[in-house]
């Protein structure tokens, strides 16, 4: 259960810290985007200067105008425009017309409207491939009025924007990425101590509040292990002495709760004599002057009531505190020190048997055995107060002519090593499906359960089904009547 939420919080770390990281690289690379344009069109702006300033050459390069029959103008190509169209051969281009746009010199794929004023015009143009940067002019030529017009395909600003994918958006994602790949590995670096000692404490009994070993744990995790380790320290302390008071009081309590019992059993004993007297005829009592009154005969058998619910009373009390003080001897961290033995389960169930046998006969209750020969180890005094628990709850909420019966066997399964298992069934009310989890809490009872109990025996079979690493389950019977409880032993 707790293993998906430390994934959970690991991603959620991630992703906060990939939001956090990832976002101001993207702000980056668009600032890194802009400054790059910017730069390209600072660099662009002195191309249009240079073409500004080559224009004047170009028009002074037309000499006259051409022979009639409209042969073109005479001309010589200035030294700076030949410089620029040679050292950017293939990436420039040049054309002169006349007002009415038609070609007389140059390119014809260097075009353009006619300018209507003689101040400097810009445009791009596509041609073979290349975005090109197109000066246009119009103005005075020695062949008259034309419009020159120069070709620059080496234009950064144009350049960028053809190569924006490959040399500006396409770096910065594999950076994003990268980096996202970077958080991500990190995160999972540096947490894993974390996730270790969190799984490694997921992992331990509720019961188990042993220190952790401080000197095995990275350096990152120490104050939280030391401060863990505090708390468990407490904890324990805390539950040692709630565990000491309960067991030292169950123990004061038995002694004088059971002189008490023996005591109240005898004047019950006597009270139901003296209550005889009334079934006495006339003629048979012993002495008419030792008769006892009706009046008398009356207290008596109010005495003796009195005197049944006082019994009942001690004898449940009696039955608390050795609950109570098998609860404490069942807790798992009191029985750190003692050695667990080989176990004989059948031995268990006939001796439990043989025990009950008597009580389930005076209720009519068929009470059987189906016991196979199998060991366990474990604490043998606590699982035969497991056993009696279980026996004694079927027994008394089994109605007459039910019957119980107590089974031990050893379950192989198909892959890995079997099971021991340890079961009593009876057929009597059972438990409900959804009161089954609710009847392992202490002093809990099912509502409208017949008769008296403490709500600890099922409890007490819980905690000692723990303590040996088993596993009790409470299922239906056979043909869905009454109850099985089944004690499962780990492989």
């Amino acid at each position: 259960m707790q293993r998906p939420r430390l994934h959970a919080m690991t991603s959620d770390l991630r992703n906060r810290l990939l939001l956090l990281l990832v976002l101001p690289l993207c702000m980056l690379a668009l600032l890194g985007v802009w400054m790059d344009y910017r730069s390209a069109d600072e660099a662009a702006q002195r191309h249009d200067q240079r073409l500004l300033r080559l224009l004047p050459a170009l028009a002074d390069s037309v000499l006259a105008p051409g022979a009639e029959g409209g042969e073109p103008p005479v001309w010589l190509m200035a030294p700076p425009v030949e410089d620029f169209l040679r050292q950017h051969d293939g990436f420039s281009g040049f054309s002169v017309r006349d007002l009415s746009g038609r070609l007389l010199l140059g390119d014809d794929w260097v075009h353009g409207t006619v300018p209507e004023t003689q101040e400097p015009e810009f445009h791009s143009v596509e041609a073979r491939g290349v975005t090109y940067r197109v000066a246009v002019q119009r103005g005075p030529t020695r062949a008259g009025e034309m419009v020159v017009a120069l070709a620059d395909g080496s234009d950064p600003r144009q350049q960028w924007a053809q190569h924006l994918l490959l040399r500006v958006l396409l770096p910065n994602l594999v950076l994003v990425a990268a980096a996202a790949l970077a958080i991500h590995w990190a995160v999972g670096r540096a947490f894993k101590p974390l996730v270790d000692l969190a799984e490694a404490v997921e992992q331990r009994s509720p019961r188990d509040l042993s220190a952790i070993d401080e000197a095995a744990s990275p350096a990152e995790v120490r104050p939280l292990v030391r401060s863990l380790n505090r708390l468990f320290s407490l904890v324990n302390a805390q539950a040692d002495s709630q565990r000491r008071f309960v067991a030292d009081a169950a123990h004061q309590l038995r002694t004088p709760l059971a002189g008490l019992q023996a005591q109240v059993e005898a004047w019950a004993l006597l009270a139901r004599s003296g209550g005889h007297h009334r079934a006495w005829p006339e003629k048979n009592k012993p002495n008419s002057h030792l008769a006892l009154s009706e009046k008398a005969q009356a207290a008596i058998t109010l005495r003796a009531s009195e005197i049944e619910k006082l019994r009942d009373a001690t004898r449940r009390t009696s039955q608390l505190a050795h609950q109570l003080l098998a609860l404490s001897r069942a807790d798992a961290r009191s029985l750190d020190a003692q050695v667990p033995q080989r176990v004989d389960l059948r031995d268990l169930c006939e001796n439990l048997l043989e025990m009950y046998l008597d009580a389930a006969t005076r209720k009519g209750i068929d009470l059987g055995l189906d016991a196979q020969p199998v060991h366990v180890f474990g604490h043998g005094w606590l699982l035969r107060e497991l056993l009696t628990n279980l026996v004694d709850n079927a027994i008394k909420y089994t109605p007459s002519g039910g019957s119980v019966t107590l089974r031990c066997a050893f379950l192989p399964r198909p892959k890995g090593p079997g099971r021991a298992f340890l079961q009593v069934e009876d057929d009597g009310p059972g438990i409900a499906q959804a009161e089954r989890a609710r009847v392992l809490e202490r002093f809990y009872r099912v509502p409208g359960t017949a008769g008296e109990g403490t709500g600890l025996g099922l409890p007490i079979a819980d905690e000692i089904a723990r303590a040996h690493g088993a596993s009790l389950v409470l299922e239906a019977g056979a043909g869905g009547r009454g109850l099985r409880a089944s004690l499962v032993f780990p492989a």
